[in-house]
C-alpha cells in the first residue's frame, strides 16, 4: 500500500480536532491553554498535589499491528499512563501524547486510532492538551499522563509493614488470556471475547483507587501491569518487607478444557500474566473488615501477607512452601 503523502501539518491539524479543546473550556477550567501552541499552559488546583507518569507503547511490544484494532492502540495507550494515576489514588485530569508512525498509517488506521484514544479519554476524564509528531517505520507512542491528589492522600509503594493483608482487584490473567486468544484468532469465542475486551480496552481501577486513598485504608498500593509475581516484588522492595501469597486465594481466570489441553495453567496466568491494570494494595488486619468483597462490580480478594524477612514466598495448595520467582514481562530479560 503507497502512503498518504500526507505532512506533519495536516496530521496536527487532525489530531487537534480529535482531542477537543484546545484553549479555555468550562469542562476543564484549570485548562489556560491546550493544543495550539509551544506548550500547553495548566492551573493546578489550590491545595492539590500534582501527579505526573509516562508510558511507551510499541509496535511489535506492546501491540501488534495486525492483530489489535488500531482503536484499541488509542485506547490503551492512555489506559496503561491513567492506571499509574489510579495506583496512586488520584484523579487524571491531561495527557500529552507523542506518536511516531508510517506515513501508510495515517489515513483510516489513524482515525480509528484517534477514536479510541478519544473515547479512553471522555471515559477517564482527562484531554489532549499536546505532544509531538514524527516519521517512522514502526509505530511508537509515549503518553504523559497528568493527575491530581489531596495533600497526604497520594497512596505509595512504600508503606506496607509486616502483617498487612496484600489484596488485588479483580480477576487475575484475564488479559494474558485476551491476548493469547488474539494470537490465535479466536475473538469469535464467547469465552474470548470476554479476555479479548480487557486485553484490548482495560479499565483503570480509578474510583477504586481514590477511595482506598480517600478513607485511608491502603498502606501501599500499585498497578498490576508486569504480572503480580514481578510487581510484588516491586512494592516489597520499596517498603523493605517480604510477603507470602497462598495459591488458592488467588482470583485465577476461568479456562475451558480446551484451554487445559494447549497447556494453558490458571495459576500460572494469575501469578505471571501481564496487563490487567488491576490494583495491588495492602491494608491492616484491623482495617480489613471495612472493605468490601466487592466494590461497584469489582472483587477485592485477599491473598496473602507482608513478612518481616525480605523474601516472596508462595503457599502452594498442597501446604508446601516456595520461592516466588518474578515470571511476568520484563523488556530486558534475556531469553534462554
Amino acid at each position: 500500500m503507497r502512503g498518504q503523502n500526507h505532512n506533519e501539518r495536516f496530521l496536527l491539524k487532525k489530531i487537534s480536532r480529535s482531542a477537543g479543546p484546545g484553549k479555555r473550556s468550562p469542562r476543564f477550567p484549570s485548562l489556560s491553554l491546550g493544543i495550539g501552541d509551544d506548550a500547553a499552559l495548566f492551573r493546578p488546583k489550590a491545595g492539590y498535589e500534582t501527579i505526573l507518569t509516562c508510558d511507551w507503547f510499541l509496535e511489535g511490544t506492546h501491540f501488534l499491528r495486525d492483530k489489535h484494532p488500531p482503536d484499541s492502540v488509542g485506547w490503551k495507550c492512555l489506559a496503561r499512563a491513567v492506571s499509574d494515576v489510579a495506583a496512586m489514588g488520584g484523579s487524571p485530569r491531561y495527557f500529552l501524547m507523542s506518536l511516531a508512525l508510517p506515513d501508510v498509517l495515517t489515513g483510516r488506521w489513524l482515525s480509528l486510532f484517534l477514536g479510541g484514544s478519544r473515547r479512553a479519554s471522555r471515559k477517564f476524564g482527562c484531554v489532549l492538551v499536546g505532544g509531538d509528531t514524527t516519521q517512522r517505520d514502526d509505530v511508537l507512542i509515549n503518553v504523559t499522563a497528568v493527575g491530581e491528589v489531596a495533600p497526604g492522600q497520594a497512596v505509595r509503594r512504600s508503606g506496607a509493614k509486616s502483617g498487612d493483608l496484600i489484596y488485588v482487584s479483580g480477576r487475575l490473567g484475564e488479559a494474558e488470556m485476551g491476548l493469547q486468544a488474539l494470537r490465535r484468532s479466536e475473538g469469535s469465542r464467547r469465552t474470548a471475547n470476554a479476555y479479548l475486551r480487557k486485553h484490548l480496552y482495560p479499565k483503570p481501577r480509578l474510583e477504586l483507587g481514590q477511595w482506598l486513598a480517600k478513607k485511608g485504608l491502603a498502606t501501599a498500593m500499585m498497578d498490576l501491569s508486569d504480572g503480580l509475581s514481578s510487581d510484588l516484588p516491586r512494592l516489597c522492595a520499596a517498603s523493605g518487607v517480604g510477603g507470602e501469597v497462598e495459591a488458592a486465594k488467588l482470583p485465577v481466570p476461568q479456562v475451558s478444557n480446551a484451554d487445559r489441553k494447549r497447556g494453558i495453567e490458571p495459576l500460572h496466568l494469575a501469578l505471571h500474566g501481564g496487563d490487567d491494570y488491576e490494583l495491588l494494595f495492602t491494608a491492616m488486619p484491623s482495617k480489613s473488615r471495612l472493605l468490601p468483597r466487592i466494590f461497584r462490580g469489582v472483587t477485592l480478594t485477599p491473598i496473602g501477607t507482608m513478612t518481616e524477612k525480605p523474601e516472596l514466598l508462595l503457599l502452594e495448595k498442597n501446604g508446601r512452601q516456595c520461592r516466588l520467582v518474578p515470571g511476568g514481562w520484563d523488556p530486558f530479560r534475556t531469553a534462554h
